[in-house]
């Protein structure tokens, strides 16, 4: 089968998914994509650049995947000549309705209509967790209702029976065999891969950090992921106050990221917002103990025996468990070396074999029906 992928934002975890799938699929999987910038003029004008683009194919797609960064329905007309009939399914690896905005920034509602009127014309819908797809469904009447008539409210059970969770495929195997060891002569290292951004609230984490530091509590700190602020307040701050404790800062290439997860004892999250978590996923798969809020995806995760040690529910239960690993740092490691079979399935080694099928399945359907 030929897969037509369109990504109009590509580029990181959205370019690694899109890369990941084209290399690890049975199928022959076509990428037609733009680069990762200017989210909101992707959304409105990439598929007037991308139907251009599609004109130039020499072969017709037996599906198309799109993800929710395309106005769907722009591009199907756009080339509804081209592809008539032609199957189309659409991934959402976020929306725009219920992602959260910084203090003082206001929703543009234009656009979480994209990603609605984008799953009403898509023959299939598939979110990345099963916490994204309840998320949407629930804020998205509150959305119609916004409107003044013709709300479209009795055609959420319509997309609802259409939809289906596929969880992210990852990378996992890129870090086998361990480049590094952890250090038992050392302070356990506690791990921050995520990106320096409000919605990960980093603040929550140094708070944590600054306790454990006025206990006594022996730790190193990694601060890695992807800054995209030009002054990271709360991470120069902490460079200053943690002093020597912080043994790396600041974004990490591929070789030193994968000793930093081989290395690092413990993996926090404090994320106001998360969809999935790759990052977290990545260092459960590495070895380390994750401590994370009992909330968003993050349940989803981890099997239910390990919930009561790795998940929390208020800042207390964050500051217990991040104590309790970093001072019981055995009793931890029998806790985390298991998880990385459990986080082991959104391997593209297993992940893209249940795409194959899934997306083969659907497109033999729809074009049965079509035909």
């Amino acid at each position: 089968m030929r897969i037509l992928l369109v990504e109009p934002y590509y580029g990181g975890s959205h370019r690694a998914w899109a890369s990941g799938y084209a290399r690890h699929s049975q199928h022959q999987v076509d990428l037609l994509t733009l680069p990762a910038r200017f989210w909101k003029w992707r959304m409105q004008g990439a598929a007037a650049t991308l139907a251009e683009r599609a004109h130039t194919l020499t072969e017709r797609p037996d599906l198309l995947l799109a993800t929710d960064m395309l106005n769907l329905p722009a591009f199907l007309g756009l080339t509804r000549r081209l592809w008539p009939g032609l199957p189309t399914a659409l991934y959402c690896h976020e929306n725009q309705l219920t992602y959260p905005f910084p203090p003082g920034e206001k929703r543009d509602l234009s656009y979480g209509m994209i990603n609605w009127l984008s799953m009403l014309a898509a023959d299939r819908v598939f979110f990345n967790s099963h916490y994204h797809r309840t998320d949407w469904f629930e804020e998205l009447p509150r959305l119609l209702k916004h409107y003044p008539d013709a709300t479209h409210l009795h055609r959420i059970p319509e997309v609802q029976a259409k939809s289906a969770v596929l969880p992210v495929g990852c990378d996992l195997r890129r870090f086998d065999p361990a480049p590094a060891e952890r250090r038992a002569d050392a302070p356990p290292l506690v791990l921050w891969n995520q990106r320096w951004e409000y919605d990960k609230d980093p603040a929550t984490f140094f708070r944590a950090l600054y306790a454990l530091v006025d206990e006594g509590v022996p730790f190193r700190v990694a601060l890695a992921g992807v800054n995209e602020r030009q002054v990271p307040q709360e991470f120069q701050a902490a460079r200053e106050r943690l002093g020597t404790r912080v043994v790396y800062y600041g974004r990490a290439g591929a070789a030193q990221y994968a000793r930093l997860l081989h290395q690092a004892d413990v993996v926090v999250s404090t994320a106001i917002h998360e969809f999935f978590g790759i990052a977290v996923v990545e260092a459960i798969y590495c070895g380390c103990f994750p401590v994370l809020p009992r909330r968003l995806t993050y349940p989803e995760l981890l099997p239910a025996p390990v919930h009561a040690q790795c998940l929390y529910d208020d800042f207390a239960g964050l500051l217990d468990r991040l104590r309790w690993a970093l001072t019981q740092r055995a009793a931890a490691r029998e806790i985390s070396a298991p998880l990385r079979e459990a986080v082991a399935r959104f391997d593209w080694a297993v992940a893209a074999p249940t795409y194959d099928a899934t997306l083969s399945r659907y497109s033999l359907t729809l074009n049965i029906h079509t035909s």
